[in-house]
């Protein structure tokens, strides 16, 4: 019996979560038996969606790389405040990170960092540009200088939450507190990067 292409889409979904799991717990070493039996499914039945292991890693890559992205738009960064925008940008990374831990594993082709670029990056420096151009950020370094220290304590703490030294929440937090303390004009106003850092409104 044919099955629908939305249960394929379930079943397949199924087990690229089980995938992300099984090879952030286990590395690259893991075996695609291994994944198969963490699933509960033949091996059979894995190789039927996922013909190699190639074929699963490119997978899991553009699953996780979709869920960045979503996470990123629904974050909302044009019209949010730029400290705000600061504290949704940080939790849609780390929380994406923290879901795709096997995302580490993979190097990036071309096409994948064009994309990075495109649908990633783009939104980030505009968000620091406005930044600068609102006053917000110290006028002291360069806008390229004040995003490579937050990607810096970005990856650190990323880092940090796929060794499981860090969970999700705290991670995106000590981000966003930290750069927002060190970048902001004068002194800031610590009550408003207290809530910008815990993702309320200010």
């Amino acid at each position: 019996m044919t099955r629908s292409p939305a249960l394929r889409d379930h079943v397949a979904a199924g087990l690229l979560e089980t995938a992300a799991a099984v090879l952030a717990e286990r590395g690259d070493s893991a075996s695609m038996t291994d994944i198969a039996e963490a699933a509960g499914v033949a091996r059979a039945t894995l190789y039927r969606y996922f013909p190699n292991r190639e074929a699963l890693r490119r997978a899991l890559y553009d699953a996780a790389f979709a869920d960045l992205v979503a996470r990123v738009a629904d974050a909302g960064l044009a019209g949010a405040p730029v400290t705000e925008g600061i504290a949704r940008m940080t939790r849609a990374a780390v929380g994406a990170a923290g879901k795709w831990r096997a995302l580490s594993l993979f190097q990036k082709t071309p096409v994948d960092a064009e994309r990075l670029e495109r649908e990633l990056l783009v939104p980030m420096h505009a968000l620091f540009e406005r930044g600068v151009a609102e006053g917000a950020f110290r006028t002291d370094l360069p806008v390229a200088t004040i995003i490579e220290i937050y990607v810096g304590l970005l990856e650190g703490a990323v880092g940090r939450v796929l060794q499981g030294r860090l969970v999700v929440e705290e991670a995106s937090s000590a981000i966003t507190a930290i750069f927002l303390h060190g970048a902001l004009a004068g002194s800031g106003d610590r009550d408003g990067t207290s809530r910008a850092a815990r993702g309320e409104a200010g």
